[in-house]
């Protein structure tokens, strides 16, 4: 094969530019993207020569273990000499079957069964389909709408943008469109027994039209990163138990350590129907997700007319993919990863006190290896931003937040950098 011309910064700006779309942003672009050449560790090295920037985000809280980690290469090397891939449909292989049982395993008590998805709103999107499936073959296809709280996120599929926050979140565009979903307002920081009450009221209210109750446990992610007391999740649970309707917990940005426990559901210690998981389910390095579900609800499923899930991605259980995530568990299962994230809350805990004294900061809150300062208005993205490169750190705020939610592998000092950084994009955005 003839050998590429790497391109350099200029043209490859441009033709981004011209061709890419990049999340959340117009055609053609109109604010150039940081270009990256490599990334080891918790740094990305920047393409222009201008050095390294410390991860805040670990690529959108899926990096767990930082970049180019030697076993996670090793695994993808091992695996990418038997095969790449090979359908799932009348097949199976040793990483699929692995990764099945690992996460079974290390989930709550009683989830028995996995779907492998390409990403975490398709494992979205199959949750909701299990659940609407599960009550037409009970002979109840009545229950089809979900309820969930205002402040969430998850995902920009159509099931899952309906359970998204219907005026704050990304999709108000859609609204009219969207299923029509039943709301309540976003739980509070601490538990109250009057917003418990809220929440078993509605669903008993609705019951014969819920399918499933949708939430984020503990940790609201895109929606507005808000932090809950998990007492709600015990609260959700004993009412979806006594009226008849699914508990889905969508995991995919909790999971796997980022709130100090394996799954946000363990602050409870509560099991349900359903659960998604995701992002640092690979580690960050291929897009894979998984909706696990109780025995209860696949053998519902069996005994309708039809008997089976219709959903099969065409990469369903990519070996790839399965291989570095059993590697990804195995090596976050194997290390004290608890005292990791628990090292890193402190850290920002200590590192973030300062923000509370700058003029336009609302809030500062941390749980686990989770950040959070928030303003009193929109963030200034750009200004924002150019801050924390200037602190030689990459951080991607959005609305009036700006958060960090690092590797765990992510030492002190760089810990400190990062919080630094946080700080100088509040104190400029």
């Amino acid at each position: 094969m003839p050998e590429r011309s790497p391109l350099g910064v200029p043209e490859l700006l441009d033709l981004d530019r011209r061709h890419v779309w990049h999340p959340y942003g117009p055609m053609p672009g109109r604010v150039d993207p940081l270009v990256v050449e490599s990334a080891s560790g918790v740094r990305l090295r920047m393409a222009d020569g201008s050095g390294e920037l410390v991860d805040g985000m670990a690529s959108w809280w899926s990096a767990i273990h930082g970049y180019n980690h030697p076993v996670l290469n090793e695994a993808v090397r091992e695996q990418l000499g038997r095969m790449s891939h090979v359908m799932f449909g009348g097949l199976t292989h040793e990483p699929a079957v692995r990764l099945a049982k690992l996460l079974v395993d290390m989930s709550p008590d009683g989830l028995e069964h996995v779907f492998l998805a390409d990403s975490g709103s398709v494992s979205v999107e199959v949750a909701v389909k299990m659940c609407l499936q599960y009550w037409r073959s009970l002979g109840r296809p009545g229950k089809q709408r979900l309820l969930t709280w205002r402040g969430g996120y998850h995902g920009d599929t159509w099931q899952p943008m309906s359970v998204c926050d219907p005026d704050g979140g990304m999709h108000d565009l859609w609204t009219g469109l969207l299923p029509r979903q039943v709301f309540v307002d976003a739980p509070p920081a601490e538990y109250g027994e009057a917003y418990a009450e809220t929440l078993r009221a509605a669903i008993e209210r609705h019951a014969d039209e819920l399918a499933a109750v949708v939430v984020e446990p503990v940790v609201q992610g895109a929606g507005g990163m808000r932090f809950h007391s998990p007492g709600y999740l015990r609260v959700l649970r004993e009412a979806c138990d006594a009226h008849g309707v699914l508990l889905v917990f969508d995991e995919i940005a909790t999971g796997f350590g980022r709130t100090g426990a394996l799954f946000a559901a363990g602050h409870a210690a509560v099991t349900p129907d359903v659960m998604c998981v995701g992002k640092a389910l690979t580690g960050g390095y291929l897009t894979m997700a998984a909706a696990l579900c109780t025995s209860r609800v696949a053998e519902g499923i069996s005994r309708g007319e039809v008997p089976v899930l219709a959903h099969g991605p065409t990469f369903m259980g990519n070996p790839l993919a399965a291989a570095v995530a059993c590697a990804s568990i195995e090596l976050l299962l194997g290390q004290d990863w608890l005292a990791e994230v628990k090292r890193i809350e402190t850290g920002l805990r200590d590192g973030l006190a300062p923000a509370r004294e700058l003029a336009g900061v609302s809030d500062v809150r941390v749980l686990g290896a989770v950040g959070v300062v928030q303003l009193d208005h929109a963030v200034d993205m750009k200004a924002a931003t150019d801050a924390a490169v200037r602190e030689g750190v990459w951080l991607r705020p959005f609305r009036d937040l700006i958060y960090t939610m690092p590797p765990y592998v992510t030492g002190d000092v760089d810990v400190a950098r990062i919080a630094r950084a946080v700080c100088a994009a509040a104190r400029e955005g």
